[in-house]
């Protein structure tokens, strides 16, 4: 095939959060378009046959609410040396509830998911992203830019992922890496189907945004020529659900 159909052939990326959900959407579409992938997750059973659909894909497994194994899995991908063109932070975690009677063990689980595990990848793979130019991805949400009540752990982790892309952003881009935060609404993703579910709310995926359509926004962005950075991307439904 010709590089107008692969575009990304050549282009080696991290994705985490691959196994399902947008993360699963982006190693699709980005597979289909020829890039090499490195997967992360929490379960290899999971992984497999997505990288069996993309031959050019490793996998590798990791809790990400568990800082050890974050460490760990920063620490071998570094080591790997070479460039990285692309690093998308799809993973995350969202727990419901009142500040009054919420749990403070669900906002650190957050916290480690949604923040601590971009903070300490993004450090580790900074060398590799230097060498190659690369760009950094962040599936934020928009609870990072608007917060309602009933999530406070959630969307202060989400405002605080804004805050470390924005400031990371302007310590990287004079080494031209650019940088770039979509900001999603509800998306047909088994997170959502249980977030409905936990509401006590009807599960209409045709009426939310489609994971496939964010992979290709992502795409399109991963394509743009180096003299163009875009910082952030809103996204909502077009109908109301």
């Amino acid at each position: 095939m010709s590089h107008e159909t692969r575009p990304m052939s050549g282009k080696i990326g991290l994705i985490t959060g691959a196994s399902s959900g947008i993360g699963r959407a982006i190693a699709l579409h980005l597979a289909a378009s020829g890039a090499t992938l490195w997967l992360t997750g929490r379960c290899a059973e999971k992984l497999r046959p997505l990288a069996e659909t993309a031959p050019r894909a490793e996998i590798f497994t990791a809790d990400l609410e568990a800082p050890e194994q974050v460490e760990a899995l920063a620490d071998t991908l570094a080591r790997r040396g070479g460039g990285l063109d692309f690093l998308i932070h799809s993973a995350g975690a969202i727990s419901r509830g009142a500040v009054e009677s919420a749990a403070a063990a669900e906002l650190d689980r957050q916290w480690n998911i949604n923040l601590r595990a971009p903070y300490v990848i993004t450090q580790a793979l900074l060398p590799l992203l230097k060498k190659s130019r690369g760009q950094i991805v962040f599936i934020n949400s928009s609870a990072g830019i608007h917060a309602v009540a009933g999530s406070a752990g959630y969307s202060a982790t989400k405002h605080a992922l804004k805050g470390f892309a924005d400031s990371l952003r302007a310590e990287v881009n004079p080494f031209g890496i650019r940088v770039v935060s979509l900001f999603v609404g509800r998306t047909a993703t088994p997170m959502q189907e249980s977030l409905h579910a936990c509401e006590g709310r009807r599960y209409r995926p045709e009426k939310l945004i489609q994971p496939g359509d964010v992979a290709a926004l992502i795409a399109h962005v991963l394509n743009l020529p180096e003299t163009v950075e875009v910082t952030a991307l809103y996204l909502r439904p077009a109908q109301p659900s």
